[in-house]
């Protein structure tokens, strides 16, 4: 039987509205940058609206009159503390030692004894020695007289004086063995820690303890070769010392070395300072200070005034000047200015400041080129030739 039903009916596909999409999707993007732009707008007027304010508001800032000061033209330089005289003391030959005559950190004058080795058997050496350069003495004597009464040859008294040299020869050879034993202070000065103790035996060159004699001290430096036409004998040293702050220990230059080192063309140069209660001890690193030429008149302001820049070093100068209503008003200027060598916490100005000119030391953060401010100097930056660090 066949089926005469009939057949389904036949469904269409929509095809999706493609630019419905693309319209939606455009509208998203111009909203969203619409509102970008607005915010940009509303963030520009905020800034804009805060800008004004800060420039409504005169900016405040401290000043100070630059001077003319003397300036003394210094090399600086890092050196070393050196002992006018030290060694470390040792004695010359072998031995166990016998006694010690001193005490660490004690201070002695020259020729003091330290310490004695044991002498063993050399005083009897030693008399054994002296008998025999008697006994020789004894024989001279005697030919002396023989031959005087034509007793004997020339020849048997030529023998017994020299007899009697080689025994006093070896008696004076003994004292000196003896002597080697007994370490004694070549020059006066300060000892340091004993190193040793009595008991102990002791090979020849073993340090027992050193010493030095802390004054004068001598402080030894470099200076770059152009310092050989600016620095002579006897010119004026400071020395400071991170150990003492705020003391300055005050020499001259005792000496220039012969030659330039080839490698790093730098001059040695030992200065003497004056160490009378022996604070200065051999070692320290030291800075050092030559005066070099004649002091002169400078400009000076505190190194706080100062701009430095790339592009130039530059101050604030202060100038009174009329508003357009006439009243009077003071104005900061900016002015580039040539600056010459610093010391502690001013610098000197070759060109762009005079004497007399106001500069601003605090605040030049707030300021442009031809800023109106108030001045308040409650508050001043140091302007010390001289600072003293201190350890917080």
């Amino acid at each position: 039987m066949n089926d005469l039903s009939p057949p389904p009916p036949l469904t269409r596909t929509r095809k999706p509205r493609t630019w419905l999409r693309l319209t939606i999707v455009l509208l998203l993007v111009g909203l969203v940058a619409f509102g970008l732009f607005k915010f940009q707008q509303f963030k520009a007027g905020i800034l804009q609206h805060v800008t004004a304010q800060i420039r409504a508001q005169t900016p405040t800032v401290a000043t100070t009159q630059a001077t003319v000061q003397q300036w003394q033209p210094r090399q600086t330089a890092v050196g070393s503390t050196r002992a006018s005289m030290g060694a470390d003391l040792a004695a010359e030959i072998a031995g166990v030692i016998d006694q010690i005559h001193f005490e660490s950190g004690q201070t002695v004058p020259a020729g003091t004894v330290l310490l004695d080795l044991r002498p063993n058997d050399d005083p009897a050496k030693l008399a054994q020695l002296q008998a025999n350069a008697d006994l020789a003495l004894v024989a001279l004597q005697r030919d002396e007289k023989q031959l005087a009464a034509k007793a004997i040859a020339q020849a048997t008294v030529d023998s017994d004086a020299a007899n009697l040299k080689v025994t006093r020869a070896l008696v004076e050879a003994q004292q000196a063995v003896m002597a080697e034993k007994v370490v004694r202070a070549p020059f006066a000065g300060k000892l340091g820690v004993r190193q040793i103790d009595v008991g102990q035996y002791i090979a020849a060159g073993t340090t027992i303890v050193t010493l030095q004699q802390l004054d004068p001290m001598f402080v030894d430096f470099y200076l770059p070769q152009q310092a050989v036409g600016q620095v002579t004998v006897g010119e004026s040293v400071a020395v400071t010392v991170d150990a003492f702050p705020g003391r300055t220990f005050d020499g001259k230059v005792a000496s220039l070395n012969s030659k330039i080192d080839p490698t790093s063309r730098m001059l040695q140069i030992r200065a003497d300072v004056a160490n009378p209660d022996g604070v200065l001890l051999p070692g320290l690193s030291v800075n050092v200070a030559v005066a070099t030429g004649e002091p002169r008149p400078l400009v000076t302001i505190p190194s706080a005034a100062v701009a430095y820049n790339p592009y130039g070093s530059l101050v604030y100068i202060i100038h009174e000047q009329k508003d357009a209503a006439g009243n009077a008003q003071l104005v900061a200027n900016q002015q580039f200015v040539t600056t010459g060598a610093a010391r502690g916490d001013q610098v000197s100005i070759l060109k762009g400041v005079n004497a007399g000119d106001v500069v601003v030391t605090a605040g030049q953060l707030k300021l442009h080129n031809g800023s109106v401010v108030k001045i308040d100097n409650a508050v001043q930056p140091t302007d010390n030739p001289r600072p003293v660090v201190l350890d917080q």
